[in-house]
């Protein structure tokens, strides 16, 4: 035994001098071949703490950014405002110089014995230097005496420009109910008996000025979703290739060691070494053929079989739940009404439930209850994981998929990243956090398509 136990561990140490350092990376071996990573696993960038700053950035750029929209549109609207107090000034004049051209002729001076002198002309042209502000000049009993500036459903003709047809009135009756409301009216009393109505809309320079930066604000907030979508096309499609290449990568170096591997089991089953001993050697190399398996299909879509959801889970965790601590209690609650028919690529789906299961006995320090349910909605299967671990904080619940992202001393924080995108990105399906709570438990869902009439 002494013997068999020297080559192999022979072989296995002239086999690490001749593994790449990416693949010495990947299976946790020290640089110095005699201890194994774990030790300095701690060195590492606090990638936490990236999301953290990222989140504050972002808060800090949504304040300002919130501060310069309001600034923006405060301003423009003082703008508005001071231009709205200039045209009410022009309307008064106007008013002013309508109440004189009323009254022409019927005021006298003190004396009584001389009429005031006037000057018509400057009055008319006041009254027709107005071109931009609808003005409708009404009497008492609310009849329209003067229209100038609306743009009118029938033309004005021109043998009588002051009769007004009955599509116009009813269309200027229409614009005088709405402007009865408004704050837009100015009283002209022409004498004690006689008063007038002056009511005026805004020009059409000032309705468009008020909506300007609206429109400016929604042109800039279109082209900035534009820019940054593209922005996340394109980094998704690199973070894609990286994935697509760290996959084939691995997968292609652990290859030839793997293939080594069986041929040494193989030669130390022909040299009569125990049975026991080589069928354990056997399951490591199995399960490293499994985990190249995994990543060659990591990087590109995988084949997809029929396979009922009860079946797949329990296939899936029939690995690990012979590797979780005594102290914790894993109980998988099946319904067979509710067996529903997946499309699944199960060494995926095995990988996923593996790293679900791995985090819920690490948050749980290796001692708590791991409950797995599997049920249907009919148009979709629904697996939920809840542990009674160390919890999530709500805002992290988005964070946990991010690439580096990881609240353990040591780790890499790339697994529910995998995770993530076996699921929704192989299986068109969708994985979260359901709930959690610091301190009481976290419970993950996986929702995936179910195929029609399967159940």
């Amino acid at each position: 035994m002494h013997n068999i136990l020297a080559v192999w561990n022979s072989f296995w140490s002239a086999k690490r001098q001749k593994i790449s350092p990416f693949v010495r990376k990947f299976l946790l071996l020290h640089p110095d071949n005699t201890k194994p990573i774990s030790t300095v696993a701690t060195i590492r960038l606090p990638l936490r703490n990236i999301y953290d700053k990222r989140r504050i950035w972002k808060m800090g750029l949504m304040i300002v950014s919130v501060i310069l929209v309001a600034g923006f549109i405060y301003v423009s609207n003082r703008i508005v405002h001071d231009l709205a107090d200039q045209e009410r000034d022009r309307m008064q004049i106007w008013a002013n110089a309508t109440k004189e051209l009323a009254t022409l002729g019927n005021e006298t001076t003190d004396s009584g014995t001389m009429p005031i002198q006037t000057d018509v002309d400057f009055l008319l042209s006041i009254i027709e230097g107005n071109h931009n502000i609808p003005v409708l000049l009404v009497d008492d009993q609310g009849e329209i005496m003067l229209h100038r500036n609306f743009r009118l459903p029938e033309p004005i003709d021109s043998l009588a420009p002051y009769a007004i047809s009955d599509a116009n009135m009813a269309y200027l009756k229409k614009k005088l109910q709405r402007l009865e409301h408004s704050s837009n009216k100015i009283e002209i009393k022409i004498d004690d008996h006689t008063t007038q109505h002056l009511y005026y809309e805004d020009s059409t320079t000032l309705r468009q000025l008020a909506w300007f930066p609206y429109i400016q604000l929604g042109v800039m907030l279109i082209f900035l979703a534009v820019a940054y979508l593209a922005l996340i096309s394109v980094k998704k499609a690199e973070q894609n290739r990286v994935w697509v290449g760290l996959s084939k990568e691995t997968a292609h170096q652990l290859g030839t060691p793997i293939s080594s591997l069986m041929a040494w089991t193989q030669m130390l089953e022909s040299m009569g070494t125990d049975p026991s001993i080589v069928a354990d050697m056997d399951k490591d190399v199995h399960r490293l053929s499994v985990i190249a398996d995994r990543f060659s299909k990591i990087g590109s879509m995988p084949d997809k079989e029929l396979t009922f959801i009860n079946e797949a889970v329990e296939q899936s965790l029939a690995y690990m739940s012979t590797r979780i601590p005594k102290r914790v209690q894993l109980t998988i609650h099946l319904d067979d009404s509710q067996n529903c028919g997946i499309m699944l690529c199960q060494s995926l789906f095995e990988w996923v439930m593996e790293n679900l299961t791995k985090n819920a006995v690490d948050a749980m320090d290796g001692e708590g209850r791991l409950d797995i349910t599997v049920t249907s909605t009919g148009q979709q299967a629904l697996i939920l994981v809840k542990d009674t671990g160390k919890g999530i904080a709500r805002k992290n619940f988005k964070n946990v998929f991010n690439p580096g992202f990881t609240t353990k001393k040591r780790g890499w924080g790339l697994g529910l990243t995998l995770v993530k995108r076996i699921i929704e990105e192989y299986h068109d399906g969708r994985i979260y956090i359901k709930e959690s709570e610091v301190g009481r438990g976290t419970t993950f869902a996986i929702e995936l398509p179910t195929v029609k009439n399967s159940l």
